[in-house]
């Protein structure tokens, strides 16, 4: 029997490798309890109100969801201060961005710009649409290289991602320094900022980049509700684009991509300003807790305006997260980053920080 063949490209692909979970953790080191501040999930869970909604709609899962999901886009709309035209909501923002590059770029022509050790989904999508991907070293500090990206940018660039605040560091870039990026590219290039950690940054007018959308049409930011939301299991995120390159994606995506339950919940913790004002509350007041024990302990600590932060500890930082991991709490080492010395904690709640800051103490 012949093998069955599949594009060249594709052959030797590697697939994304999750970690261990909480279960095979608990089972391998003989734990009862386990503290994850590895996935930059909310330390509080899932909203009440989201909850109830998903409650609510479950007897209704054999109907398939309204189509582009109407009601959700508007709930977004009112939350942001944009139009409904201008959304467009996904299966998790990943699924916003693959449409960008699939309608965008042109397979074995067109480009992808980013820069260095981000987020993996950029490369994958580009790879899987054939379309060539290039990165710009980071400056100095581990900083967002805007000039550099701006400068590497020819004809053949279809879309330059930027993250902010950025993943795995937590830095963030401002409006200004945006929209001097903007004013330098050309109108037919895509400037894609993806804003997953937004909601943690302060102070928000001087990182929110929505004024930008007016400006520069060719501004496309995604966000996500699986952060500050805590819906990150049901995969649910937006984009906010120009209306002309909303409706081609509307034209071109398949159907029914955000199920039921994703969109009644999502539009339920919208609603819920109590469990967004606690979340807040308790992921800044943790990291600035973070940022200071840590560096008391001789780490390097980056300045986060994320829900989490990157380190450098003062041992190897494969050997941290393994001694972590054997005392029940999982931490992200970034050696698949391209950041092998640094580890990435995210926030949890008052509890599990102390508890990882005793613990880390220890370990160090």
């Amino acid at each position: 029997m012949s093998a069955i063949k599949v594009r060249s490209d594709m052959m030797d692909s590697k697939p994304y490798a999750p970690g261990l979970t909480i279960e095979e953790i608990k089972e391998k080191y003989g734990l009862d309890t386990v503290i994850k501040l590895a996935s930059n999930e909310n330390p509080l869970g899932a909203s009440p109100m989201a909850q109830k909604a998903i409650n609510r709609h479950a007897p209704s899962v054999f109907r398939y969801p309204h189509n582009g999901n109407p009601r959700l886009n508007a709930a977004i709309a009112k939350r942001t201060g944009v139009s409904e035209e201008q959304i467009i909501s996904g299966n998790g923002s990943d699924e916003v961005l693959d449409l960008l590059v699939r309608i965008k770029a042109n397979p074995g022509q067109d480009e992808v710009i980013t820069y260095e050790s981000c987020f993996s989904m950029y490369r994958l999508m580009s790879h899987l649409c054939a379309v060539n991907f290039r990165q710009i070293p980071r400056e100095e500090g581990h900083k967002q290289p805007l000039k550099a990206l701006t400068a590497a940018v020819s004809d053949k660039t279809a879309l330059v991602f930027l993250t902010s605040p950025d993943n795995p560091t937590g830095l963030a870039v401002t409006v200004d320094e945006v929209r001097e990026m903007a004013a330098s590219i050309p109108e037919q290039t895509l400037l894609v900022i993806d804003e997953a950690y937004i909601e943690f940054a302060r102070p928000a007018d001087k990182y929110d980049m929505r004024p930008l959308l007016e400006e520069y049409p060719n501004i496309v930011l995604t966000r996500t509700f699986s952060k500050a939301y805590g819906l990150a299991g049901l995969r649910i995120g937006y984009g906010i684009m120009s209306k002309q390159l909303a409706e081609y994606i509307k034209s071109a995506r398949a159907p029914f991509t955000v199920n039921l339950l994703a969109e009644e919940a999502a539009i339920a913790v919208l609603e819920d300003e109590a469990f967004f004002n606690t979340t807040m509350d308790v992921v800044l007041r943790g990291r600035e807790l973070f940022t200071t024990e840590i560096r008391k302990m001789g780490c390097e600590v980056l300045d986060s305006q994320a829900n989490f932060i990157m380190f450098k500890p003062t041992r190897d930082a494969m050997e941290v997260f393994e001694e972590l991991l054997k005392r029940g709490i999982i931490v992200r080492p970034l050696k698949s980053f391209g950041l092998g010395e640094y580890i990435r904690v995210n926030m949890g709640t008052d509890h599990e920080n102390k508890v990882f800051l005793e613990t880390l103490k220890e370990v160090l």
